[in-house]
Protein backbone atom coordinates (compact mmCIF):
# COMPACT_ATOMS: atom_id res chain seq x y z
CA UNK A 1 0.00 0.00 0.00
CA UNK A 2 1.72 2.88 -1.04
CA UNK A 3 0.70 6.52 1.36
CA UNK A 4 -3.09 7.46 0.34
CA UNK A 5 -4.94 10.32 1.71
CA UNK A 6 -8.48 9.47 3.33
CA UNK A 7 -11.59 11.40 4.90
CA UNK A 8 -11.90 8.35 7.54
CA UNK A 9 -9.91 5.93 7.69
CA UNK A 10 -11.23 2.92 10.44
CA UNK A 11 -8.79 0.59 12.06
CA UNK A 12 -10.51 -2.56 12.32
CA UNK A 13 -13.01 -4.47 10.55
CA UNK A 14 -15.00 -6.13 12.97
CA UNK A 15 -18.86 -5.71 14.01
CA UNK A 16 -17.67 -1.49 15.29
CA UNK A 17 -15.64 -0.58 12.36
CA UNK A 18 -17.91 -1.88 9.80
CA UNK A 19 -20.76 -0.49 11.47
CA UNK A 20 -19.02 2.92 11.25
CA UNK A 21 -18.40 2.24 7.46
CA UNK A 22 -21.92 1.59 7.10
CA UNK A 23 -23.27 4.72 8.60
CA UNK A 24 -20.81 7.17 7.01
CA UNK A 25 -22.16 5.94 3.41
CA UNK A 26 -25.70 6.14 4.72
CA UNK A 27 -24.67 9.49 6.14
CA UNK A 28 -23.12 10.71 2.84
CA UNK A 29 -25.65 9.57 0.24
CA UNK A 30 -28.26 11.37 1.97
CA UNK A 31 -26.72 14.63 2.04
CA UNK A 32 -25.10 13.52 -1.04
CA UNK A 33 -21.85 14.44 -0.02
CA UNK A 34 -18.17 12.91 -1.46
CA UNK A 35 -16.74 11.35 1.15
CA UNK A 36 -13.23 8.83 0.91
CA UNK A 37 -13.67 6.16 3.46
CA UNK A 38 -10.63 2.93 4.24
CA UNK A 39 -11.18 -0.05 6.48
CA UNK A 40 -7.98 -2.04 7.67
CA UNK A 41 -8.35 -5.75 8.45
CA UNK A 42 -5.74 -7.61 9.74
CA UNK A 43 -7.50 -11.29 8.33
CA UNK A 44 -7.27 -12.29 5.12
CA UNK A 45 -10.98 -11.96 4.72
CA UNK A 46 -13.47 -9.61 6.84
CA UNK A 47 -15.12 -11.79 9.35
CA UNK A 48 -11.88 -14.69 9.77
CA UNK A 49 -11.10 -13.04 13.24
CA UNK A 50 -14.06 -12.34 14.67
CA UNK A 51 -15.35 -14.44 17.16
CA UNK A 52 -18.54 -14.07 19.71
CA UNK A 53 -21.39 -15.66 21.09
CA UNK A 54 -23.70 -14.05 19.47
CA UNK A 55 -27.47 -13.52 20.76
CA UNK A 56 -28.23 -9.88 20.38
CA UNK A 57 -31.28 -7.64 21.45
CA UNK A 58 -31.98 -6.51 17.67
CA UNK A 59 -32.33 -2.90 18.15
CA UNK A 60 -29.38 -1.75 16.54
CA UNK A 61 -29.05 -3.64 13.86
CA UNK A 62 -32.89 -3.10 13.15
CA UNK A 63 -31.60 0.89 13.02
CA UNK A 64 -28.66 0.07 10.90
CA UNK A 65 -30.43 -2.10 8.72
CA UNK A 66 -34.06 -1.06 7.98
CA UNK A 67 -34.74 -4.21 6.10
CA UNK A 68 -32.52 -6.96 7.82
CA UNK A 69 -35.23 -9.29 7.54
CA UNK A 70 -35.26 -9.35 3.72
CA UNK A 71 -32.02 -7.78 2.47
CA UNK A 72 -30.24 -10.96 3.00
CA UNK A 73 -28.56 -9.92 6.31
CA UNK A 74 -27.35 -13.33 7.53
CA UNK A 75 -29.49 -14.69 10.49
CA UNK A 76 -28.83 -17.95 11.93
CA UNK A 77 -32.40 -17.45 13.68
CA UNK A 78 -34.63 -15.82 16.44
CA UNK A 79 -34.74 -17.11 19.51
CA UNK A 80 -37.83 -18.78 20.44
CA UNK A 81 -37.06 -20.70 23.61
CA UNK A 82 -34.43 -19.25 26.37
CA UNK A 83 -33.15 -21.26 29.31
CA UNK A 84 -31.41 -20.05 32.56
CA UNK A 85 -29.52 -23.68 33.42
CA UNK A 86 -27.83 -25.11 36.55
CA UNK A 87 -25.38 -27.45 35.74
CA UNK A 88 -24.32 -29.93 38.83
CA UNK A 89 -21.65 -32.69 37.89
CA UNK A 90 -24.27 -34.88 36.47
CA UNK A 91 -27.66 -33.38 36.20
CA UNK A 92 -29.12 -30.00 34.93
CA UNK A 93 -32.30 -27.43 35.97
CA UNK A 94 -33.80 -24.43 34.25
CA UNK A 95 -34.05 -21.37 37.05
CA UNK A 96 -37.54 -19.18 36.78
CA UNK A 97 -35.57 -16.14 35.35
CA UNK A 98 -38.03 -14.37 37.82
CA UNK A 99 -36.29 -16.86 40.94
CA UNK A 100 -32.70 -15.28 40.16
CA UNK A 101 -33.91 -11.89 39.22
CA UNK A 102 -31.80 -12.20 36.35
CA UNK A 103 -34.33 -10.99 33.61
CA UNK A 104 -31.92 -9.83 31.66
CA UNK A 105 -30.48 -13.43 30.66
CA UNK A 106 -34.26 -13.98 28.83
CA UNK A 107 -33.21 -13.99 25.33
CA UNK A 108 -36.69 -14.55 23.34
CA UNK A 109 -37.00 -12.60 20.82
CA UNK A 110 -33.10 -11.87 20.58
CA UNK A 111 -31.33 -12.36 17.12
CA UNK A 112 -28.97 -15.55 16.68
CA UNK A 113 -26.03 -14.87 14.70
CA UNK A 114 -22.72 -16.00 13.20
CA UNK A 115 -20.70 -12.60 13.67
CA UNK A 116 -18.00 -13.69 11.36
CA UNK A 117 -20.67 -14.22 8.65
CA UNK A 118 -22.06 -10.88 9.54
CA UNK A 119 -19.18 -8.97 8.95
CA UNK A 120 -18.33 -11.16 6.02
CA UNK A 121 -21.81 -10.17 4.87
CA UNK A 122 -21.24 -6.47 5.75
CA UNK A 123 -18.20 -5.98 3.75
CA UNK A 124 -19.51 -6.84 0.26
CA UNK A 125 -22.51 -5.20 1.29
CA UNK A 126 -20.63 -1.89 2.23
CA UNK A 127 -19.48 -2.15 -1.32
CA UNK A 128 -22.69 -2.65 -2.78
CA UNK A 129 -24.35 0.36 -1.36
CA UNK A 130 -21.29 2.40 -2.84
CA UNK A 131 -22.08 1.92 -6.12
CA UNK A 132 -22.83 5.40 -8.60
CA UNK A 133 -22.10 7.45 -5.78
CA UNK A 134 -20.19 9.72 -4.62
CA UNK A 135 -18.72 7.73 -2.07
CA UNK A 136 -15.90 5.32 -1.96
CA UNK A 137 -14.86 2.94 0.53
CA UNK A 138 -11.66 1.27 0.16
CA UNK A 139 -11.66 -2.53 1.77
CA UNK A 140 -7.94 -3.33 2.77
CA UNK A 141 -8.57 -7.12 4.22
CA UNK A 142 -5.11 -8.61 5.01
CA UNK A 143 -3.89 -5.21 6.31
CA UNK A 144 -2.74 -4.84 9.99
CA UNK A 145 -2.33 -1.91 11.53
CA UNK A 146 0.48 -1.90 13.27
CA UNK A 147 1.66 2.41 14.49
CA UNK A 148 -0.53 5.27 15.45
CA UNK A 149 0.90 8.23 13.90
CA UNK A 150 0.84 11.57 14.80
CA UNK A 151 1.69 15.08 13.74
CA UNK A 152 2.29 16.81 17.21
CA UNK A 153 -0.64 15.65 19.38
CA UNK A 154 -3.33 14.76 16.36
CA UNK A 155 -3.41 11.88 15.30
CA UNK A 156 -3.41 11.31 11.21
CA UNK A 157 -3.17 7.99 10.58
CA UNK A 158 -1.62 4.92 10.96
CA UNK A 159 1.20 2.85 9.67
CA UNK A 160 0.65 -0.58 8.26
CA UNK A 161 2.29 -3.88 7.02
CA UNK A 162 3.22 -3.44 3.43
CA UNK A 163 6.51 -4.63 2.44
CA UNK A 164 7.39 -1.09 0.33
CA UNK A 165 9.55 1.67 2.17
CA UNK A 166 8.63 3.24 5.14
CA UNK A 167 7.17 6.21 4.33
CA UNK A 168 4.80 4.02 1.87
CA UNK A 169 3.30 2.38 4.28
CA UNK A 170 1.16 4.92 5.63
CA UNK A 171 -2.49 5.70 5.60
CA UNK A 172 -3.63 9.33 6.30
CA UNK A 173 -6.99 10.58 7.48
CA UNK A 174 -8.64 13.37 8.13
CA UNK A 175 -10.61 10.85 10.90
CA UNK A 176 -9.17 7.63 11.99
CA UNK A 177 -11.95 5.20 13.95
CA UNK A 178 -10.33 2.54 15.86
CA UNK A 179 -12.49 -0.24 16.52
CA UNK A 180 -9.49 -2.36 16.81
CA UNK A 181 -10.21 -4.45 20.54
CA UNK A 182 -7.44 -2.80 21.70
CA UNK A 183 -4.15 -3.90 19.80
CA UNK A 184 -3.76 0.02 18.62
CA UNK A 185 -6.32 1.75 20.89
CA UNK A 186 -4.65 0.84 24.37
CA UNK A 187 -1.31 2.87 23.04
CA UNK A 188 -3.44 5.69 22.55
CA UNK A 189 -5.52 5.44 25.80
CA UNK A 190 -1.70 5.17 27.15
CA UNK A 191 -0.19 7.94 25.25
CA UNK A 192 -3.14 10.48 26.05
CA UNK A 193 -3.48 8.70 30.07
CA UNK A 194 -7.23 8.07 29.02
CA UNK A 195 -7.62 5.11 31.55
CA UNK A 196 -9.85 5.70 34.03
CA UNK A 197 -9.36 1.84 35.94
CA UNK A 198 -8.03 -1.44 34.96
CA UNK A 199 -9.90 -3.46 32.30
CA UNK A 200 -11.21 -6.84 33.63
CA UNK A 201 -10.95 -9.63 30.78
CA UNK A 202 -12.53 -12.76 30.52
CA UNK A 203 -11.85 -15.61 27.89
CA UNK A 204 -13.97 -17.16 25.90
CA UNK A 205 -13.49 -20.46 23.95
CA UNK A 206 -16.30 -21.49 21.18
CA UNK A 207 -16.98 -24.81 18.99
CA UNK A 208 -19.70 -25.29 16.34
CA UNK A 209 -20.88 -28.79 15.87
CA UNK A 210 -22.42 -29.93 12.68
CA UNK A 211 -25.83 -32.10 14.74
CA UNK A 212 -28.03 -34.87 14.06
CA UNK A 213 -30.55 -32.84 15.97
CA UNK A 214 -32.15 -29.87 15.39
CA UNK A 215 -31.77 -27.05 17.93
CA UNK A 216 -32.38 -23.81 15.80
CA UNK A 217 -33.58 -21.05 17.89
CA UNK A 218 -33.09 -21.97 21.05
CA UNK A 219 -30.90 -20.32 23.56
CA UNK A 220 -29.14 -22.08 27.26
CA UNK A 221 -26.88 -20.42 28.68
CA UNK A 222 -25.57 -22.41 32.04
CA UNK A 223 -24.26 -21.67 35.40
CA UNK A 224 -22.44 -24.07 38.02
CA UNK A 225 -20.00 -27.23 36.11
CA UNK A 226 -17.78 -27.26 35.20
CA UNK A 227 -16.76 -23.57 36.90
CA UNK A 228 -16.82 -25.11 40.93
CA UNK A 229 -14.23 -23.13 42.08
CA UNK A 230 -15.61 -19.60 42.14
CA UNK A 231 -14.19 -18.60 38.91
CA UNK A 232 -16.95 -16.23 37.30
CA UNK A 233 -17.98 -17.26 34.26
CA UNK A 234 -20.73 -19.93 32.44
CA UNK A 235 -21.33 -21.86 29.58
CA UNK A 236 -23.88 -21.20 26.23
CA UNK A 237 -24.96 -23.10 23.83
CA UNK A 238 -26.98 -21.32 20.64
CA UNK A 239 -28.83 -23.46 18.18
CA UNK A 240 -28.40 -22.46 14.82
CA UNK A 241 -29.60 -23.08 11.22
CA UNK A 242 -28.83 -26.10 9.51
CA UNK A 243 -28.28 -28.47 12.54
CA UNK A 244 -25.89 -26.85 14.17
CA UNK A 245 -25.17 -25.74 17.23
CA UNK A 246 -22.56 -23.11 19.06
CA UNK A 247 -21.07 -24.73 22.18
CA UNK A 248 -19.09 -22.20 24.38
CA UNK A 249 -17.40 -21.34 27.87
CA UNK A 250 -16.68 -18.04 29.20
CA UNK A 251 -14.33 -18.11 32.00
CA UNK A 252 -12.97 -14.79 34.29
CA UNK A 253 -8.95 -13.77 33.47
CA UNK A 254 -9.14 -12.42 37.43
CA UNK A 255 -9.78 -15.69 39.45
CA UNK A 256 -6.68 -17.01 41.45
CA UNK A 257 -6.22 -19.97 39.07
CA UNK A 258 -3.61 -19.09 36.71
CA UNK A 259 -3.66 -22.81 34.97
CA UNK A 260 -7.32 -22.49 33.38
CA UNK A 261 -6.36 -24.38 30.26
CA UNK A 262 -9.68 -23.07 28.70
CA UNK A 263 -10.13 -25.43 26.09
CA UNK A 264 -9.70 -28.27 28.24
CA UNK A 265 -12.97 -26.13 30.66
CA UNK A 266 -14.92 -26.61 27.39
CA UNK A 267 -14.24 -30.02 27.41
CA UNK A 268 -14.97 -30.63 30.31
CA UNK A 269 -18.75 -28.72 30.20
CA UNK A 270 -19.11 -31.03 26.63
CA UNK A 271 -18.74 -33.90 29.31
CA UNK A 272 -21.93 -33.21 30.99
CA UNK A 273 -24.92 -35.49 30.22
CA UNK A 274 -26.90 -32.38 29.33
CA UNK A 275 -24.56 -31.51 26.22
CA UNK A 276 -23.22 -34.92 25.51
CA UNK A 277 -27.50 -35.30 24.45
CA UNK A 278 -27.30 -32.51 22.17
CA UNK A 279 -23.83 -33.43 20.65
CA UNK A 280 -24.04 -37.22 20.09
CA UNK A 281 -23.63 -38.57 16.63
CA UNK A 282 -22.40 -35.47 15.57
CA UNK A 283 -19.20 -33.47 14.42
CA UNK A 284 -17.02 -30.77 15.22
CA UNK A 285 -16.94 -28.21 12.49
CA UNK A 286 -14.93 -25.00 14.17
CA UNK A 287 -12.96 -24.04 17.32
CA UNK A 288 -12.11 -20.46 18.78
CA UNK A 289 -11.08 -18.31 21.44
CA UNK A 290 -11.78 -14.59 22.18
CA UNK A 291 -11.04 -12.34 25.15
CA UNK A 292 -14.24 -10.00 26.34
CA UNK A 293 -13.90 -6.63 27.80
CA UNK A 294 -16.37 -7.11 31.26
CA UNK A 295 -15.72 -4.42 33.73
CA UNK A 296 -17.91 -1.82 31.70
CA UNK A 297 -18.86 1.54 33.27
CA UNK A 298 -15.43 2.27 34.91
CA UNK A 299 -13.05 0.49 32.34
CA UNK A 300 -13.99 3.01 29.97
CA UNK A 301 -11.60 5.70 28.41
CA UNK A 302 -11.91 8.90 30.17
CA UNK A 303 -12.88 11.20 26.42
CA UNK A 304 -13.55 8.47 23.67
CA UNK A 305 -11.98 11.40 21.35
CA UNK A 306 -9.12 13.43 20.61
CA UNK A 307 -7.79 15.24 18.21
CA UNK A 308 -8.32 12.98 14.68
CA UNK A 309 -9.14 10.17 16.17
CA UNK A 310 -12.07 8.38 18.04
CA UNK A 311 -12.65 4.97 19.64
CA UNK A 312 -15.36 2.45 19.67
CA UNK A 313 -16.92 -0.60 20.39
CA UNK A 314 -15.00 -3.05 22.24
CA UNK A 315 -11.77 -0.66 22.29
CA UNK A 316 -14.23 1.30 24.44
CA UNK A 317 -15.09 -1.28 26.80
CA UNK A 318 -18.69 -1.18 25.24
CA UNK A 319 -19.36 -4.24 26.64
CA UNK A 320 -21.89 -4.78 29.25
CA UNK A 321 -21.35 -8.01 31.07
CA UNK A 322 -25.06 -7.68 32.23
CA UNK A 323 -27.03 -9.85 29.78
CA UNK A 324 -23.88 -9.95 28.07
CA UNK A 325 -25.26 -7.34 26.06
CA UNK A 326 -22.42 -6.47 23.70
CA UNK A 327 -22.66 -6.40 19.87
CA UNK A 328 -25.70 -3.74 20.61
CA UNK A 329 -23.52 -1.48 22.40
CA UNK A 330 -20.86 -2.13 19.94
CA UNK A 331 -23.10 -0.92 16.68
CA UNK A 332 -24.26 2.29 18.61
CA UNK A 333 -21.04 3.53 19.82
CA UNK A 334 -19.96 2.93 15.92
CA UNK A 335 -22.97 4.50 14.71
CA UNK A 336 -22.93 7.55 17.83
CA UNK A 337 -18.94 7.91 16.25
CA UNK A 338 -19.46 7.88 12.56
CA UNK A 339 -22.72 10.51 12.90
CA UNK A 340 -19.75 12.71 14.99
CA UNK A 341 -17.09 12.16 12.01
CA UNK A 342 -19.53 12.66 9.61
CA UNK A 343 -20.97 16.41 11.51
CA UNK A 344 -17.05 17.37 11.90
CA UNK A 345 -15.93 16.78 8.26
CA UNK A 346 -18.84 18.82 7.51
CA UNK A 347 -17.52 21.40 9.61
CA UNK A 348 -13.77 20.46 8.43
CA UNK A 349 -13.02 20.60 11.84
CA UNK A 350 -11.84 17.37 12.95
CA UNK A 351 -10.25 18.66 16.83
CA UNK A 352 -10.89 16.92 19.90
CA UNK A 353 -13.82 19.49 20.89
CA UNK A 354 -15.91 18.89 17.65
CA UNK A 355 -15.94 15.08 17.98
CA UNK A 356 -16.63 15.47 21.54
CA UNK A 357 -20.58 15.06 20.64
CA UNK A 358 -19.33 11.57 20.29
CA UNK A 359 -19.02 11.10 23.73
CA UNK A 360 -22.14 12.97 24.67
CA UNK A 361 -24.33 11.42 22.55
CA UNK A 362 -23.12 7.41 23.61
CA UNK A 363 -23.22 8.29 27.83
CA UNK A 364 -26.47 10.49 27.28
CA UNK A 365 -28.19 7.38 24.95
CA UNK A 366 -29.34 3.79 26.16
CA UNK A 367 -25.78 2.77 26.13
CA UNK A 368 -24.45 4.91 29.37
CA UNK A 369 -27.61 4.71 30.65
CA UNK A 370 -27.07 0.79 31.07
CA UNK A 371 -24.06 0.53 31.77
CA UNK A 372 -24.24 3.03 34.73
CA UNK A 373 -26.86 1.23 35.81
CA UNK A 374 -24.97 -2.21 35.89
CA UNK A 375 -21.58 -0.69 36.79
CA UNK A 376 -20.92 -2.59 39.78
CA UNK A 377 -22.20 -6.12 38.32
CA UNK A 378 -18.71 -7.39 37.49
CA UNK A 379 -17.25 -6.36 40.76
CA UNK A 380 -20.33 -7.75 42.91
CA UNK A 381 -19.18 -11.30 42.08
CA UNK A 382 -15.04 -10.23 43.33
CA UNK A 383 -17.04 -9.05 46.93
CA UNK A 384 -19.26 -12.48 46.91
CA UNK A 385 -17.05 -15.40 45.81
CA UNK A 386 -17.70 -17.27 48.32
CA UNK A 387 -21.18 -17.92 46.72
CA UNK A 388 -19.54 -19.29 43.86
CA UNK A 389 -16.85 -20.88 45.41
CA UNK A 390 -18.24 -22.06 48.71
CA UNK A 391 -22.22 -22.26 48.47
CA UNK A 392 -23.15 -22.53 45.04
CA UNK A 393 -20.91 -26.31 44.76
CA UNK A 394 -23.16 -27.44 47.85
CA UNK A 395 -26.06 -26.84 46.34
CA UNK A 396 -25.32 -27.90 42.80
CA UNK A 397 -24.42 -31.34 44.78
CA UNK A 398 -28.05 -31.11 46.11
CA UNK A 399 -29.17 -31.21 42.76
CA UNK A 400 -27.06 -33.90 41.44
CA UNK A 401 -28.60 -36.13 44.59
CA UNK A 402 -32.09 -34.79 43.26
CA UNK A 403 -33.19 -31.77 45.14
CA UNK A 404 -31.11 -28.36 45.40
CA UNK A 405 -31.91 -28.49 49.09
CA UNK A 406 -30.47 -31.50 49.63
CA UNK A 407 -27.26 -30.77 52.00
CA UNK A 408 -27.33 -27.39 51.26
CA UNK A 409 -29.47 -26.28 54.39
CA UNK A 410 -27.00 -25.12 56.17
CA UNK A 411 -25.60 -22.96 53.52
CA UNK A 412 -28.63 -20.88 52.76
CA UNK A 413 -29.35 -20.06 56.41
CA UNK A 414 -26.13 -18.91 57.46
CA UNK A 415 -26.54 -15.40 58.16
CA UNK A 416 -25.34 -12.53 56.01
CA UNK A 417 -22.05 -14.36 54.89
CA UNK A 418 -24.36 -17.56 53.86
CA UNK A 419 -25.95 -18.08 50.46
CA UNK A 420 -29.52 -15.98 50.91
CA UNK A 421 -27.48 -13.27 52.76
CA UNK A 422 -24.67 -13.15 50.39
CA UNK A 423 -27.40 -13.32 47.33
CA UNK A 424 -29.33 -10.65 48.73
CA UNK A 425 -25.60 -8.58 48.65
CA UNK A 426 -24.93 -9.68 45.05
CA UNK A 427 -28.17 -8.62 43.79
CA UNK A 428 -28.28 -5.34 44.99
CA UNK A 429 -24.70 -4.68 43.74
CA UNK A 430 -25.52 -6.28 40.42
CA UNK A 431 -28.63 -3.83 40.49
CA UNK A 432 -25.78 -0.33 41.14
CA UNK A 433 -25.93 -0.40 44.68
CA UNK A 434 -22.35 -0.22 45.51
CA UNK A 435 -19.73 -2.87 45.86
CA UNK A 436 -18.20 -2.39 49.43
CA UNK A 437 -17.24 0.90 50.49
CA UNK A 438 -16.62 2.01 46.75
CA UNK A 439 -20.19 3.58 46.50
CA UNK A 440 -20.02 6.89 44.65
CA UNK A 441 -19.75 6.35 40.62
CA UNK A 442 -16.85 8.41 40.40
CA UNK A 443 -14.71 6.43 42.63
CA UNK A 444 -12.80 4.46 39.59
CA UNK A 445 -11.00 1.92 41.35
CA UNK A 446 -13.05 -1.12 41.49
CA UNK A 447 -10.74 -3.34 39.83
CA UNK A 448 -7.48 -4.59 39.89
CA UNK A 449 -5.41 -5.88 36.76
CA UNK A 450 -6.57 -9.39 35.93
CA UNK A 451 -2.79 -10.46 35.61
CA UNK A 452 -2.72 -9.90 39.66
CA UNK A 453 -5.14 -11.57 40.49
CA UNK A 454 -9.68 -27.26 41.13
CA UNK A 455 -9.12 -29.97 39.44
CA UNK A 456 -12.57 -30.56 37.57
CA UNK A 457 -14.97 -33.53 37.93
CA UNK A 458 -15.69 -36.06 35.23
CA UNK A 459 -18.98 -37.38 35.20
CA UNK A 460 -19.06 -40.77 33.30
CA UNK A 461 -20.53 -42.17 30.27
CA UNK A 462 -19.50 -39.20 27.89
CA UNK A 463 -18.57 -39.98 24.09
CA UNK A 464 -14.52 -39.73 23.93
CA UNK A 465 -14.93 -38.73 20.13
CA UNK A 466 -17.07 -35.50 21.17
CA UNK A 467 -13.68 -34.29 23.28
CA UNK A 468 -10.39 -33.17 22.15
CA UNK A 469 -6.94 -32.15 23.50
CA UNK A 470 -5.93 -28.64 22.85
CA UNK A 471 -3.14 -29.52 20.40
CA UNK A 472 -6.12 -30.99 18.20
CA UNK A 473 -8.88 -28.66 18.75
CA UNK A 474 -6.63 -25.60 17.18
CA UNK A 475 -6.45 -27.89 14.01
CA UNK A 476 -10.61 -26.73 13.49
CA UNK A 477 -9.50 -22.69 14.32
CA UNK A 478 -7.81 -23.31 10.56
CA UNK A 479 -4.56 -21.04 11.73
CA UNK A 480 -2.35 -20.02 8.89
CA UNK A 481 0.81 -17.95 9.36
CA UNK A 482 2.83 -16.82 6.91
CA UNK A 483 6.88 -17.15 7.53
CA UNK A 484 8.51 -14.41 9.57
CA UNK A 485 5.20 -13.71 11.71
CA UNK A 486 6.65 -12.71 15.15
CA UNK A 487 3.41 -11.32 16.13
CA UNK A 488 4.34 -11.70 20.10
CA UNK A 489 6.62 -10.06 21.40
CA UNK A 490 8.45 -11.14 24.35
CA UNK A 491 10.51 -8.38 25.88
CA UNK A 492 13.13 -9.81 27.81
CA UNK A 493 13.77 -13.81 28.47
CA UNK A 494 15.34 -13.76 32.05
CA UNK A 495 11.83 -12.42 33.05
CA UNK A 496 9.84 -15.35 32.13
CA UNK A 497 12.70 -17.49 33.41
CA UNK A 498 11.80 -15.99 36.87
CA UNK A 499 7.96 -16.14 36.34
CA UNK A 500 8.32 -19.86 35.61
CA UNK A 501 10.62 -20.79 38.49
CA UNK A 502 7.83 -18.33 40.63
CA UNK A 503 4.56 -20.35 39.58
CA UNK A 504 6.59 -23.66 39.31
CA UNK A 505 7.22 -23.72 42.60
CA UNK A 506 3.38 -23.54 43.24
CA UNK A 507 2.82 -26.33 40.98
CA UNK A 508 1.86 -24.50 38.37
CA UNK A 509 2.83 -23.28 35.06
CA UNK A 510 3.00 -19.55 34.45
CA UNK A 511 -0.04 -17.82 33.54
CA UNK A 512 0.96 -17.31 29.62
CA UNK A 513 1.51 -21.42 29.23
CA UNK A 514 -1.32 -22.25 31.60
CA UNK A 515 -4.46 -19.74 30.38
CA UNK A 516 -3.29 -19.86 26.86
CA UNK A 517 -6.19 -21.37 24.84
CA UNK A 518 -3.88 -22.25 21.92
CA UNK A 519 -0.57 -24.24 22.67
CA UNK A 520 1.44 -21.61 21.84
CA UNK A 521 3.28 -20.79 25.27
CA UNK A 522 5.09 -23.40 26.73
CA UNK A 523 8.36 -24.47 29.24
CA UNK A 524 11.42 -25.50 27.10
CA UNK A 525 13.65 -27.54 29.30
CA UNK A 526 17.33 -27.74 27.99
CA UNK A 527 20.38 -28.54 29.88
CA UNK A 528 18.46 -28.37 33.38
CA UNK A 529 17.67 -24.81 32.69
CA UNK A 530 13.74 -23.96 31.41
CA UNK A 531 12.75 -21.22 29.63
CA UNK A 532 9.46 -20.29 28.17
CA UNK A 533 9.09 -20.56 24.18
CA UNK A 534 6.06 -20.16 21.58
CA UNK A 535 4.44 -22.00 18.77
CA UNK A 536 3.16 -18.93 17.16
CA UNK A 537 1.65 -20.59 13.59
CA UNK A 538 -0.74 -22.30 16.24
CA UNK A 539 -1.63 -18.64 17.80
CA UNK A 540 -5.99 -17.70 17.25
CA UNK A 541 -4.54 -14.20 18.62
CA UNK A 542 -6.94 -14.26 21.61
CA UNK A 543 -4.28 -11.87 23.21
CA UNK A 544 -5.12 -13.88 27.12
CA UNK A 545 -1.30 -14.46 27.43
CA UNK A 546 -0.45 -10.82 27.23
CA UNK A 547 -3.70 -10.14 29.38
CA UNK A 548 -2.54 -12.02 32.46
CA UNK A 549 1.06 -12.02 32.39
CA UNK A 550 2.07 -10.49 35.60
CA UNK A 551 5.61 -9.15 34.59
CA UNK A 552 3.85 -7.56 31.55
CA UNK A 553 6.35 -9.10 29.77
CA UNK A 554 4.44 -9.86 26.38
CA UNK A 555 2.54 -7.46 24.16
CA UNK A 556 0.42 -9.51 21.17
CA UNK A 557 0.58 -7.65 18.07
CA UNK A 558 -1.86 -7.94 14.90
CA UNK A 559 -0.04 -10.55 12.56
CA UNK A 560 0.99 -9.27 9.52
CA UNK A 561 -0.14 -10.32 5.49
CA UNK A 562 -3.60 -11.66 6.74
CA UNK A 563 -2.02 -14.60 9.06
CA UNK A 564 -4.21 -16.06 12.01
CA UNK A 565 -7.11 -17.66 12.47
CA UNK A 566 -10.37 -18.47 10.55
CA UNK A 567 -13.29 -18.19 12.52
CA UNK A 568 -15.58 -17.77 9.20
CA UNK A 569 -19.02 -19.57 10.77
CA UNK A 570 -18.61 -19.22 14.24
Amino acid sequence: MKRIEYDVLIAGGGIAGLTAAHRLVDGAKAAGTPLRIAVLEKAKNFGAHVLSGAVSNPRSVKKLFLDYETNGFPLEGKCAESHLTLLGARRAKDVPFATLAMPEMNKTGYLILSLSNVCAWMAENLLEKTKDTAVAVDLYNGFAAQEILYSGQRVTGVRVDDTGAPEQDNCHAKITIFADKGLLSRDLVEKFNLAQSNQTYAVGVKEVWETEQDFSGKVWHTLGYPLMDGNFGGGFIYGLKDKKLAIGMVAGLDGPNPNLQPPQILQAMKKHPFVQRMIKGGKLARYGASIIPEAGWFAMPKELAVDGAMIVGDAAGTMDIKGFSGVDKAMESAMAAADAAFAALQKNDTSKAALASYQKALLDGWVGQELKASRYYRHAFHENRALFSDYLPVVLKGLDKGSMMSGGVKAFFTGPGGLIGGGLNLLKQMGGGGCGELRLPEDRTCSKPDHQAAPLAEPEGFAKNTLYLTPDVVFYAHTHYHEGNDHIKEFDAAVCKKCIARFEAGNNPPPCVGDCTAEVHSVLVKDGAKSHQMALENCVQCRTCDIVCPEKNIRVNAALHGSGPDFRGL
